[in-house]
């Protein structure tokens, strides 16, 4: 039988048949057997082969190839990653100016990982109602910056309802994630996207106004309109594993877009005929997406996991 992760703890798993139906499984021991980097052989998306044994116990015998994946870093073991979720058509990364500030930073990390991996990406700008004055500006800021860079930018309210009919439009028959810091909001956002959901939310942090924790594994949610939500714990740190210094330029969209830098190898830092820094004291690339690639590229070179 065949079926979809929806939901992974560790040593259980829930499976969504093709029949419909929902089943607890458990690995089969041969996946601990393998030298996996990964931490966890099993995510959430996956499609995988199930077998009930004698005893009706159902186990996960195998899974098939991913169309794509995300990653983050292993928390306790520093050369191996965690798989968040596999076979994505898009994924919404919620970004907030305050009350949590979501840095460039981060979001520049996260979006060269889902460009690496062919991962549509649209930027949820969340809570535009609890916003004014200079936060509006620093928003408009970065909407443009992103804008310029090629990524489709939404201005929502989770509380409010704003904009959700645009993103349910986008989401119609999708499988989407949904990621960002804890705290921005992804929990009422989903919440709000279907009523027949009820995710725990936490109000913000008030000793250091950061996000509380409330999802603990990723989980996928089937929603009344005819998409698939995988929902994400908060991530507070996020990069690239595993990559080299002369890949990380490819996996920034803007640059790939310019016409070949005058040397095939350019890291776009001091090399002569680069379309890069040529376009940047032009303004058609920002200098915060710059620095930040800048910054990831010297962490490869000090031989720093990103």
């Amino acid at each position: 039988m065949l079926g979809t992760v929806y939901k992974s703890t560790g040593s259980w798993y829930k499976v969504k048949l093709d029949n419909g139906k929902f089943i607890d499984c458990k690995l089969q021991a041969k996946f601990r057997d393998h030298n996996l980097k990964s931490t966890n052989p099993i995510c959430v998306g996956d499609i995988v082969k199930v077998k009930i044994n004698i005893d009706q116990i159902s186990f996960i015998e195998s899974i098939t190839d991913r169309q794509n994946y995300l990653i983050r870093k292993s928390v306790k073991l520093s050369k191996q990653f965690h798989i968040i979720a596999s076979n994505i058509d898009i994924c919404f990364l919620i970004i907030t100016v305050k009350n949590p500030e979501t840095s460039t930073m981060f979001i520049d990390r996260f979006l060269a990982s889902t460009f690496s991996y062919n991962i549509k990406t649209v930027l949820l700008f969340n809570k535009i109602d609890d916003i004014k004055d200079d936060y509006i500006n620093k928003m408009d800021e970065l909407i443009s910056i992103y804008t310029n860079a090629g990524y489709d930018c939404i201005k929502i309210s989770g509380k409010k309802s704003i904009n959700i009919d645009k993103l349910r439009s986008i989401m119609l028959n999708k499988s989407c994630v949904f990621s960002g810091h804890s705290g921005v909001g992804k929990s009422t956002l989903i919440n709000r996207l279907d009523s027949k959901i009820n995710i725990k939310t936490l109000p913000i942090s008030k000793s250091n106004l950061s996000g509380q924790h409330t999802t603990t594994f990723s989980e996928m949610y089937d929603l009344e309109f005819g998409s698939r939500i995988i929902d994400t714990p908060g991530i507070k740190g996020f990069g690239l594993y595993d990559t080299d210094k002369y890949e990380l330029k490819d996996f920034f969209k803007e640059f790939t877009l310019l016409e070949a830098c005058k040397f095939n190898n350019c890291l776009h830092q001091d090399e002569p005929g680069c379309m890069v820094k040529s376009k940047l004291e032009m303004g058609e690339i920002s200098y915060s997406r710059y620095n930040n690639y800048i910054q990831l590229l010297t962490d490869i070179e000090n031989n720093y996991r990103i």
